[in-house]
């Protein structure tokens, strides 16, 4: 998909968080539906769920008001709400947005005190303009909200004769006073950057540790696509030593602390066709969730007082190539009663990981992957309530099927990302366990037709299962599903009044377990909003 790259290249870079966009709005009579996309469109919604508020006492902080038109960042102040206490139930960031004209989509990240608690893309306009709004819970950071600290926001951007779009922005942070369902963490660190590498030093007294990668493959070039490269003797635009496969690996001072499979982002101007994304975002879009790391079994080596060094890389990107982007939080709870933890790390193992990559030449060329890998880790630590021992297992798989004919007029993907985790608990009462097993799936393609008329056909899926026992004894439990599909051509090398673009898409959410039951269904057409149906 060459033309993909080119637009995509043109497009920026960018961060993201948990986002709502909009419920209840009003869909269009069929009636009104015009035979093709228009000048102007609804504005961005998702059939994600809003983030649930308590009615607690509440206090309002602006975090940024801001104009990107370039790659300046916005920097400001933060100084914690007055009349909330220091201590909240809920912390929730939203952002409003607007633009108008024309723009790409960009990616932006929101620091507070050096923390990221936002990373972002943005859809692109219409003539007439769009406004949309994100929501994200933000009670994990609280600890950085207590004191003051420096802010810096960026969206980056470019305008010109051209491209017109200022990305305009509002950022709040409402505190709910009262205590949080679960214990927020007691500190929220960041990474030091020294000349041996980056480096973390936690409080000798740290119970629980776990880390956020803020991971994307974006700012242009392949790996914003990095899902379709192929190795040699493949031909195809985007090439990669080994293949599509990418994990995100965490080490500790050398040593392998854990593995994640990225998300397959796709960005409001992803696979060539802007006119999927113009209302319905693709899953995690507007919100890139972090990659996170039970770190707890490496807890007796980083209480020591010291700093060890803590690196994140991207298996999988060439020699030499840009692309990724990844910061990293490190949460941690302490153990109040004793000022230092002793322990040990007693288990660290992993499988070689396994990635083949088949090469079919043909009409249809084929690339057949499949890979995968496997990590256990496990420490101990003696605490205030006795000894306490964490056992990580994480599981990764990847299959995929990437077929294109010559000159790429038919670019398509058929692929399903694994990530499997299970963390035991054993130590002072019955042994707990938490399973999260996560999926992601992308089928679809574009192809361009002798009339020089761009079709994109597409279905995304992010899943989730949770599960969580105490002595055997299930818990709670909590099942997601988030799927979209699109369908949306137009005619290519035109001005964009004569493109005669059309497209469908849908977005079903469905959330549902021992918390209760979330079924939103979306549904658009050239750019409306036909369908807006709850069915819990």
């Amino acid at each position: 998909m060459r033309r993909r790259m080119v637009m995509s290249m043109l497009a920026g870079a960018a961060l993201v968080v948990s986002t709502f966009l909009g419920t209840g709005t009003a869909a269009a009579h069929a009636a009104d539906v015009p035979a093709e996309f228009g000048s102007d469109w609804h504005d961005p919604v998702t059939a994600a769920p809003p983030v649930d508020r308590p009615h607690d006492k509440s206090c309002q902080v602006t975090l940024a008001d801001a104009q990107f038109r370039d790659f300046t960042p916005y920097r400001g102040a933060y100084t914690p709400p007055k009349d909330c206490g220091d201590r909240w139930s809920k912390v929730v960031l939203r952002l409003d947005g607007k633009v108008k004209g024309r723009q790409y989509d960009r990616l932006g990240y929101l620091h507070v005190g050096g923390v990221e608690i936002l990373r972002t893309s943005t859809p692109e306009p219409s003539p007439d303009g769009i406004e949309w709004h994100v929501e994200k819970d933000v009670t994990r950071y609280s600890d950085t909200f207590r004191g003051a600290r420096d802010v810096e926001m960026l969206i980056g951007n470019a305008v010109d004769d051209t491209y017109t779009g200022v990305i305009d922005v509002h950022v709040t942070l409402t505190f709910y006073a009262g205590r949080p369902d679960s214990p927020a963490p007691d500190r929220v660190l960041t990474l030091a950057d020294t000349p041996d590498g980056t480096t973390l030093t936690t409080p000798r007294n740290s119970e629980r540790i776990v880390a956020e990668v803020y991971a994307t493959g974006s700012g242009g070039g392949c790996e914003e696509f990095w899902y379709l490269t192929v190795a040699d003797p493949a031909a195809y635009s985007c090439k990669a030593d080994h293949g599509p496969y990418r994990e995100v690996q965490i080490t500790v001072d050398g040593r392998l602390a854990g593995i994640a499979a990225p998300f397959p982002n796709v960005w409001t101007g992803g696979w060539s066709n802007p006119f999927l994304w113009y209302v319905l975002p693709a899953p995690r879009a507007f919100d890139v969730r972090p990659l996170t790391y039970d770190l707890t079994p490496f807890a007796a080596l980083l209480d020591d007082g010291r700093p060890h060094r803590v690196e994140v890389s991207v298996v999988g990107v060439p020699a030499g190539q840009s692309g990724w982007s990844a910061p990293v939080n490190v949460l941690v709870w302490r153990d109040a009663q004793r000022a230092h933890l002793t322990g040990a790390l007693t288990a660290n193992t992993a499988t070689d990981p396994a990635n083949s990559s088949t090469f079919t030449p043909g009409d249809d060329n084929r690339v057949d992957t499949e890979a995968g890998h496997r990590l256990t880790v496990s420490g101990y630590l003696d605490t205030s309530h006795g000894r306490v021992a964490t056992t990580v297992n994480r599981t990764l798989g990847h299959t995929s099927a990437h077929h294109w004919t010559d000159g790429e007029t038919t670019d398509g993907l058929d692929a399903t990302w694994t990530d499997d985790e299970t963390v035991t608990v054993r130590g002072h009462g019955p042994a707990r366990t938490t399973r999260t097993d996560l999926t992601y799936t992308m089928n679809g393609a574009t192809t361009v037709g002798p009339d020089n008329r761009l079709r994109t056909v597409l279905t995304l899926g992010d899943r989730a299962s949770v599960v969580r026992w105490r002595d055997g004894r299930r818990l709670i439990w909590s099942r997601l599903d988030d799927t979209y599909s699109g369908d949306a051509s137009y005619a290519l090398d035109v001005p964009r009044d004569r493109r005669h673009a059309v497209g469908t898409s849908t977005e079903r959410y469905r959330r549902y377990g021992s918390g209760g039951c979330y079924d939103r269904s979306l549904t658009t057409v050239q750019g409306m909003l036909t369908e807006d149906r709850d069915r819990c």
